[in-house]
């Protein structure tokens, strides 16, 4: 809607800014209602590589929850008559050297990659959504100690703290995800604390404050509906993270030990054969490769739906 300037030249400051509340509100009226779940999904699969990466990170999960009816062969199922064979009709992918069926390794390991990716995740974020909301609503001493320890975490380099703490706990599955969290909820740490640190200074959590509610109320119910878009996004980037920390793990032989197939266990035992049989160690490493690029993609995806300015620019 357009207003002839003659007409409102006359105006005061206060009217003219009257006019122009009632005529942003007006144009409002006139929008036709936009459905925030299509415009979700139409901003999330614009781009194909986020739609293709979406289905793979699909498939891949049903593939873990239902290996039992995917997998040819059991996961510790042996045929040493066919020891480090060559593809073919019965082994897709040909077998180890313990004439085990490396395709069904494969979708077995799976389960150890989501499974630990996924708790490693939720344990991370977690305790450093927890100690975000802390030092964010917080002020003075308390916020100063908790981000100057987070910084002192973050300076160690990711790896060598995940092998170093998985090497003391020794606990198998439960070490590793405790190693890959603890050098995981710094980032979370400092992405809640800045959010908490933005969101306490609206005018809702200030008049929540006026009127005496607790403070863990205020951080639940105002604040912490604010933090969950970025978050969100933060918890899919990180497990990718997760996964391939998990296999880096394995393959070092401090995570997931043999006989459980997990990806990093099944690169290593098939570098030892890579000039003979390749396809022992680079199948497994494809498999890492695929699902954590998928993830970073679906990561990114979301992050263009759920941020308002990214979100504006595409639409």
């Amino acid at each position: 809607m357009t207003v002839d300037n003659e007409n409102v030249r006359g105006l005061t400051d206060y009217e003219s800014e009257e006019l122009d509340e009632e005529l942003e509100v007006l144009d409002e009226e006139l929008l036709p209602p936009v459905n925030e779940l299509k415009r979700f999904f139409r901003v999330f699969f614009r781009r194909k590589i986020v739609l293709v990466s979406f289905i793979v990170v699909v498939v891949a999960m049903l593939v873990a929850v239902f290996a039992d009816f995917v997998a040819p062969f059991g996961p510790y199922e042996q045929n040493l008559h066919n020891v480090l064979a060559p593809p073919d009709s019965t082994y897709l992918l040909g077998t180890d050297a313990l004439g085990r069926c490396l395709l069904s390794r494969i979708i077995y390991g799976s389960r150890v990659a989501f499974s630990a990716g996924i708790s490693t995740v939720l344990v991370s974020a977690a305790v450093g959504t927890l100690i975000g909301l802390i030092a964010g609503y917080s002020k003075g001493i308390v916020q100063t100690v908790i981000m100057r320890l987070t910084d002192a975490l973050m300076s160690f380099p990711p790896i060598i703290l995940a092998l170093l703490i998985a090497s003391i706990l020794r606990m198998g599955v439960t070490g590793v995800v405790l190693a890959i969290a603890i050098t995981l909820f710094p980032g979370y740490i400092r992405l809640i604390c800045g959010q908490v640190m933005s969101v306490k200074q609206n005018d809702y959590v200030v008049a929540a404050k006026v009127a005496g509610i607790k403070t863990t109320h205020i951080l639940l119910r105002h604040v912490m509906p604010n933090c969950l878009s970025p978050l969100i996004v933060q918890m899919t980037m990180m497990m990718g993270v997760a996964i391939m920390a998990e296999a880096g793990l394995s393959f070092l032989g401090i995570g997931i030990l043999p006989p459980t197939p997990a990806w990093g266990s099944l690169t290593f035992d098939g570098y030892r054969f890579l000039m003979t049989r390749p396809l022992l160690s680079i199948a497994p490493g494809l498999a890492i490769m695929i699902l954590v690029f998928s993830f970073n993609m679906v990561g990114d995806g979301l992050r263009d739906a759920l941020d308002p300015k990214l979100r504006g620019s595409l639409d």
